[in-house]
């Protein structure tokens, strides 16, 4: 069985994903093998709050060049995570906004 840790990589920091926490919608990157039941478990016992909904997407690896190297950053996959209405906040997201 997978751990929390091992399922929730990193928390993806951009301007939209930011946007999102107002209405309590946090972005996570995720194991590729992760699915929606796993991720809304491990994201309730690392930050104790209560999920009420996830949705999922695979994002494909950009194409790179750096000088004559060329190729392809990794896939990976995002989670957008809903939390309940009566749910705290995640305080790692409240700092960064």
């Amino acid at each position: 069985m997978k751990q929390a840790e091992d399922i929730i990589i990193r928390p993806v920091v951009s301007e939209e994903s930011m946007g999102g926490s107002a209405m309590k919608k946090y972005t996570f990157a995720v194991a590729k093998d992760a699915n929606k039941i796993e991720i809304a478990k491990a994201v309730e016992k690392l930050f104790s709050v209560d999920v009420k909904k996830v949705n999922t997407l695979n994002v494909r690896g950009k194409y790179r060049r750096y000088g004559r190297f060329e190729g392809y950053k990794p896939s990976w996959k995002k989670a957008v995570v809903t939390l309940a209405e009566d749910s705290k906040t995640i305080e790692f997201f409240d700092g960064l906004v």
